[in-house]
């Protein structure tokens, strides 16, 4: 039996049927490169193959009577590929946009909860705007299964380096989680629930030195960006389950030219183009605000965790993407600077923090807060915590393979919340940073408007910075 840890549970608590906890991702196939011919059932058994003995594939949750502690993930002994990986047809034309459309009506869909929590959506049809016929997965996880890391591991079990590489062979150490009567499940809840007190005790004094430290820093100019210090948009509100979907890539080359002639980061370029991208739309719309949008930005603490279980090793910083600064160079160096700041207060913080605080999520009363902040509108109510996330996963420099076809778009796409509808998730793979814009529907309709200054405002930095 494998407990959620508190973070794993709380995905579960804060999904509503408007605030989906799945992440997504848009993988354009090639299919020449198979062994054999692409068909839908050779794809399909395929998957079915590499994924029916690994346990993250084939676990559903099991709740906790009378939710008196986090759920339990269980083997689904009814395990069936044809309930997660479907067969669709991209709508005629058959462009791009047809597909967008279609994947935003796809990542709008929850994920049934009575097993697995994952899916795939084969979609076949697609025609490139050079002409060229490909396959599209459109795929689904919940955040309480996989973080970015987690999640590019899992993928490992369906890609490969190689068009002909076989199968990995599992873990045998990774057994499928057994089922617990309801007994066990009451009596190790209620285990748990006497020894809260004393693990609350011992977390409010570095919680309470902590806040200490922050203030201390903040004072001195070298705390990150507080939450709660957001200008308003249009896109932080109380959000649907609606979604828009846009993808772009950027050339991997410019952005470490770039790196390399100012000193800065990957990361400091990657959130200077979308503080630039995110600058001009709001510009074409008149909604530039005067102070610059704040952003969170996800950290994975896998190699500092000391917790072994959890899938979900992540923390936050935030940071302010400069938006109220139109030269770009000037932004970078900016960024460049408040992220060196960001990260040395987020390495104060322990690694764990956030897991820590979240095995204190009570499964009732968390989820009837989070459907009350929504019913009530309080995201509209009080000051913005933070504009949007924006995350940025690495990925290999080298092609891969899924089940034999070359992948020629891997592209992430995470969640979106009441009072920040729009998510930004960037990955690197073979010399190209795909980048992912998703946001609620009616909070930004045409995510497309906001893609396509990508490639404009990396080109403006690059131009700018070889003008110096």
């Amino acid at each position: 039996m494998d407990r959620l840890s508190g973070l794993d549970a709380s995905f579960l608590y804060l999904e509503t049927p408007s605030q989906l906890m799945h992440v997504c991702g848009v993988i354009v196939l090639d299919p020449s490169t198979m062994p054999e011919p692409y068909t839908f059932d050779r794809l399909q058994a395929a998957i079915d193959e590499r994924v029916h003995d690994v346990p993250e594939f084939t676990r559903k949750i099991r709740a906790v009577p009378l939710g008196l502690d986090h759920p339990v993930w269980v083997w689904d002994q009814n395990f069936d590929i044809e309930r997660h990986v479907h067969r669709l047809a991209v709508p005629s034309p058959g462009g791009y946009r047809e597909l967008m459309d279609l994947c935003a009506h796809l990542a709008s869909l929850p994920l049934d909860r009575s097993r697995p929590l994952w899916e795939m959506w084969v979609i076949e049809g697609y025609r490139t705007e050079e002409g060229d016929e490909r396959v599209v997965v459109f795929a689904k996880m919940h955040h309480a299964t996989v973080d970015g890391v987690s999640g590019a591991n899992l993928l490992s079990h369906l890609c490969s380096i190689e068009p002909e590489a076989p199968p990995l062979v599992p873990d045998p150490s990774l057994r499928h989680p057994r089922d617990p009567g309801k007994g066990e499940l009451l009596g190790r809840a209620v285990a748990g629930t006497a020894t809260r007190p004393l693990a609350l005790a011992k977390m409010l004094k570095p919680s309470a030195e902590l806040v200490t430290k922050t203030i201390g820093r903040a004072r001195q100019g070298t705390a990150m960006a507080a939450p709660f210090s957001a200008p308003r948009t249009s896109f932080n509100g109380t959000i649907t389950g609606h979604r828009s979907i846009a993808i772009v890539d950027l050339p991997l080359g410019d952005i470490r030219e770039v790196k390399q002639a100012t000193g800065a980061t990957v990361n400091d370029v990657v959130l200077t183009v979308a503080g630039g991208a995110l600058r001009a739309y709001l510009e074409e719309r008149d909604e530039l605000p005067e102070t610059s949008l704040l952003a969170t930005v996800p950290v994975s603490v896998r190699d500092s965790s000391k917790r072994s279980s959890g899938a979900n090793k992540i923390s936050a910083l935030f940071t302010k993407l400069g938006t109220d600064v139109e030269d770009p160079v000037e932004r970078l160096a900016m960024l460049a600077e408040r992220n060196r700041h960001a990260k040395e207060h987020h390495n104060a913080i322990s690694a764990d923090a956030l897991q820590d605080w979240a095995e204190f999520a009570a499964p009732r009363t968390f989820g009837l807060a989070v459907r009350t902040y929504a019913n009530l509108r309080l995201a509209e109510k009080h000051p913005v915590v933070h504009n949007l996330v924006i995350s940025n996963v690495p990925g290999p420099p080298i092609p891969l393979y899924f089940v034999g076809a070359r992948i020629d778009v891997l592209c992430p796409l995470g969640p979106v919340f009441h009072g920040a509808g729009l998510n930004i998730t960037v990955m690197s793979n073979d010399g190209k940073v795909h980048v992912g814009v998703i946001a609620c529907r009616e909070s930004m309709p045409d995510t497309d408007a906001l893609a396509r200054h990508f490639p404009a405002e990396l080109e403006r930095l690059k131009d700018a910075v070889a003008g110096r």
